[in-house]
């Protein structure tokens, strides 16, 4: 989704006030600096990452990896032993849900709350991938490919510079996934209630129409999370919030996945 993390976020948004600080930042007064102190400050080597404390590309990107490493090696444990204790994944899925909004709504990254995340996330989707899995021979392994192909596409798209995210763009998607978040919950008590069985409104024709919609939203939804990420990077702000932008894009990357498991399921069956 167009995470809500960086929404509302200073540090990433493009309404954003001032950077957030470092730690161990220093000043010097005015006119307090020789000739030759200058010069030797000019002949030195740029500072680098760690020694600004400023997060970089390569922050989110190790960051990411880590997060992605702890919820594929929960999700395979996950994925083995679901036919024996099917309640995991169900207990992954409310944690996940908790801790996701918990991190959300947290203003300053908590790296031991999102790995959390992770290995909550890596619980829900080692045991949905398994049950759709036994019903549709070899969709995980479909959706898994998918979903990096996406990834990479809307990535080179986004540094190509041929697509933008403007604030109307935005704006489009954010109204686009409520009116999506509102059917889904609709379909979803519909379906639990026994008024629509299977799919619900999410079978046949039309479920793959919505379905191809969802892909597109949350492929979208990757688009502005690598701006957000760009803009963070060109603003400064602290080394720490590489972790925010790592549960940014694992929440996006779920999302997609797990979209591309419904859809590929619907064309199956």
């Amino acid at each position: 989704m167009a995470n809500p993390y960086f929404d509302k976020n200073p540090a990433f948004n493009a309404r954003g006030g001032a950077v957030p600080s470092v730690p161990g930042g220093t000043t010097t007064a005015p006119g307090t600096v020789d000739a030759a102190t200058l010069e030797a400050m000019y002949k030195s080597p740029s500072a680098t990452s760690a020694q600004t404390g400023r997060m970089t590309y390569d922050d989110v990107i190790v960051r990411t990896g880590s997060l992605l490493a702890v919820l594929v090696a929960v999700g395979a444990v996950t994925y083995a032993i679901t036919p024996q204790a099917p309640w995991v994944w169900i207990v992954g899925m409310f944690v996940g849900l908790g801790l996701g909004l918990t991190n959300a709504f947290k203003k300053v990254p908590s790296p031991a709350l999102i790995l959390a995340y992770g290995v909550a996330q890596g619980a829900f989707l080692g045991g949905i991938s398994r049950m759709y899995e036994d019903f549709y021979d070899g969709v995980v392994l479909q959706a898994v490919l998918a979903t990096v192909a996406t990834f990479a596409a809307t990535l080179i798209l986004f540094r190509s510079g041929k697509v933008r995210v403007t604030p109307k763009f935005t704006r489009w998607l954010l109204v686009a996934m409520g009116g999506y978040l509102i059917f889904s919950l609709v379909n979803l008590v519909l379906v639990w209630t026994g008024v629509l069985g299977g799919w619900g409104m999410r079978g046949g024709p039309l479920g793959v129409i919505i379905g191809v919609v969802a892909v597109a939203m949350a492929a979208a939804s990757l688009l502005i999370d690598f701006d957000s990420i760009k803009r963070g990077v060109e603003r400064g702000v602290p080394a720490r919030f590489a972790w925010a932008a790592a549960f940014g894009l694992v929440v996006t990357l779920v999302w997609l996945y797990v979209e591309f498991l419904r859809l590929l399921s619907i064309l199956r069956n």
